[in-house]
C-alpha cells in the first residue's frame, strides 16, 4: 500500500486555535494544507486496495472514548485522517473501482464543492440568494438542452422543477404510474396493480412500491440474462405479463431509466 508523504511540519499552533471561525490568514494556511493533503491522496490513490482491508469496529479501538476537550492543530487532525481514516476507506475514486456506479466526483468538481461550501448559500427562494436561484435555473436548462428535453420541461419554457435524489425520484415515478392506471380502472382497484422489475434493480424500488400502496405480493422480479445486457426488455416484460395473466398492471423496469406500461 502506498502512503501519503506528510511533509508539513508538526508545530504548536495554539495561538491560532480559537473556538470560533478561523481568521482569514489561518483559514488560508489550513486550506492550503487540506488541498495538498487531498492532492497527494489523488496522486497515489491507485496504489491503495480498492476495498478496505480493516475489520468491523476497527476505528473504535483507535479513537478516544469521548470527544476531545482541547482543540488540536490541523497537522494532528490530518495525520489522524492519514493513519486511521484512509485505511478504512473503500476508494470510490480509484481507477480500479468498478462496483456499483462510476466515480461520483472529479477533482474539478471538488473545487466547485469548495466554492459552494465557502458561500454556504441557503437558496430556498429567490430573495435568499438571487444568484443561486438564477444560476440553478440557467444550468438546469443547459442540461435539459443537452438531453434534448421538450421545451415544456425547461424553466425557460414555463417548466422547471426540483432536484431530487434517486429515492425521491423513484417514489414520484411510482406514484405517477399508479395514478395513471387508477384513473382508468378506479382507485378501489389498487390491489390489482402489479409492479414488475428486473433482478438488477436497486432495492429502493420495492420500498417505493410499498410507500405508494402496492401490495408486497404484487411486486414481482423478472430474471435477466447477459444476452439482453441484463436489461428488462419489452419482449421479456410482455411474455412475463401474459404468463402471469396479471391485468390490469403497472409495470416498471429499470435500466438507468423507468418505463411505464399498462395493459
Amino acid at each position: 500500500m502506498g502512503s501519503l508523504v506528510f511533509e508539513h511540519r508538526q508545530e504548536n499552533n495554539s495561538a491560532h486555535m480559537t473556538t470560533s471561525s478561523l481568521e482569514p490568514e489561518e483559514f488560508r494556511r489550513q486550506g492550503h494544507m487540506v488541498i495538498d493533503f487531498s492532492a497527494d491522496y489523488y496522486q497515489i490513490i491507485e496504489k491503495y486496495p480498492v476495498l478496505s482491508q480493516v475489520q468491523p469496529c476497527y476505528l473504535i479501538k483507535r479513537l478516544p472514548e469521548s470527544a476531545p476537550y482541547d482543540l488540536e492543530p490541523i497537522e494532528t487532525i490530518l495525520q489522524d485522517v492519514h493513519d486511521h481514516i484512509i485505511p478504512g476507506l473503500t476508494h470510490w475514486q480509484s481507477p480500479n473501482h468498478f462496483a456499483y456506479f462510476p466515480a461520483t466526483i472529479s477533482t474539478a468538481g471538488f473545487l466547485g464543492e469548495m466554492l459552494t461550501t465557502g458561500f454556504n448559500v441557503v437558496g430556498f427562494n429567490w430573495m435568499a440568494s438571487p444568484a443561486a436561484t438564477e444560476l440553478e435555473t440557467i444550468v438546469m436548462d443547459w442540461l435539459g438542452d443537452m438531453l434534448k428535453l421538450p421545451k415544456y420541461f425547461l424553466f425557460s419554457g414555463d417548466g422547471g422543477g426540483v432536484l431530487q435524489g434517486t429515492c425521491e425520484a423513484i417514489v414520484c415515478t411510482m406514484a405517477a404510474a399508479r395514478d395513471k392506471m387508477l384513473s382508468q380502472i378506479g382507485r378501489e382497484n389498487i390491489g390489482k396493480l402489479v409492479v414488475y422489475r428486473s433482478d438488477q434493480i436497486h432495492s429502493t424500488l420495492q420500498k417505493a412500491s410499498q410507500i405508494v400502496g402496492i401490495h408486497p405480493k404484487n411486486f414481482r422480479v423478472i430474471e435477466t440474462t447477459k444476452s439482453t445486457s441484463f436489461a428488462l426488455s419489452p419482449e421479456i416484460n410482455y411474455l412475463f405479463r401474459h404468463r402471469r395473466q396479471a391485468c390490469p398492471i403497472v409495470s416498471l423496469s429499470h435500466n438507468w431509466n423507468n418505463r411505464i406500461n399498462s395493459r
